[in-house]
């Protein structure tokens, strides 16, 4: 069983994630904001790998990569940090990068340094189901990784239901076919879309993404699925200086 598993045992419903990019603000920054967030009662998070060609992210989170990179933002370096914190750290942490980033750092290399930060989940969005079935899929369970896949409104069910049977942390569900970034209120097509997916009983816990940005977008994805990440929202609040807690009370309702 995973740290994510280990989550949902003490908690089914209403979990919040945050994500953000590695090395922003500043290059020093990734470890006082994961800290931040763990004492803000965040019940997991995801760092960001920063990377010049994210696919999946919008304006806001490509450029907290673009900075953090600027600031001298690496692998090798975010492993460090990652790795300084592991015996104090007591918030499940997931990685989230990208599939040219694993293999030009060396598919065993990368998944052993995930290993050795503590780190047991990671979200690849553009690694393709017939390669990790093919190879990396024996390669993560070699080191006790965990894969998260992405499914959105085109997915279809037979695609969604093999997801589900290769699932062991949670299905990433995509709010909206588009990039990341702050929407607005969850439309009613969104709804429709989360009532299809929770209709299906699927097995895997269900985490929301992509234009979840406050109080009321969470509150609304959490009522029909079991939890929501925020990403652009936070990373706007840190680039403002805002409190961590402050923001993370204000989701919360606290």
């Amino acid at each position: 069983m995973n740290s994510i598993q280990h989550i949902f045992n003490k908690k089914e419903n209403n979990l919040l994630s945050i994500f953000f990019t590695a090395g922003f603000p500043k290059l020093e920054d990734t470890t006082k904001v994961i800290a931040k967030l763990s004492n803000s009662g965040v019940d997991f998070i995801e760092v960001g790998l920063p990377y010049s060609d994210p696919l999946a992210d919008g304006p806001t989170i490509q450029h907290s990569s673009g900075v953090a990179l600027r600031n001298g933002m690496n692998l090798d370096v975010v492993f460090e940090q990652l790795s300084s914190i592991k015996e104090t750290n007591k918030t499940p942490l997931v990685v989230m990068g990208y599939l040219n980033q694993i293999i030009k750092y060396g598919e065993d290399k990368f998944c052993q340094k995930v290993k050795d930060c503590g780190i047991d989940t990671v979200i690849i969005p553009d690694l393709p189901m017939v390669e990790y079935e093919n190879h990396y899929q024996q390669l993560f369970e070699k080191y006790g990784i965990t894969n998260v896949f992405l499914i959105t409104p085109h997915t279809s069910e037979e695609r969604i239901r093999k997801v589900d049977s290769l699932t062991k942390a949670f299905i990433y569900v995509v709010a909206s076919a588009s990039i990341t970034g702050v929407k607005g209120e969850v439309s009613e097509e969104q709804i429709a879309y989360f009532k299809r997916i929770q209709a299906m009983n699927l097995q895997s816990k269900l985490i929301v993404g992509f234009g979840i940005s406050d109080n009321k977008t969470f509150t609304t994805a959490c009522e029909y699925m079991n939890g929501a990440i925020i990403g652009s929202a936070f990373i706007n609040s840190l680039q403002k200086g805002k409190e961590i807690k402050t923001f993370i009370n204000s989701v919360v309702n606290k």
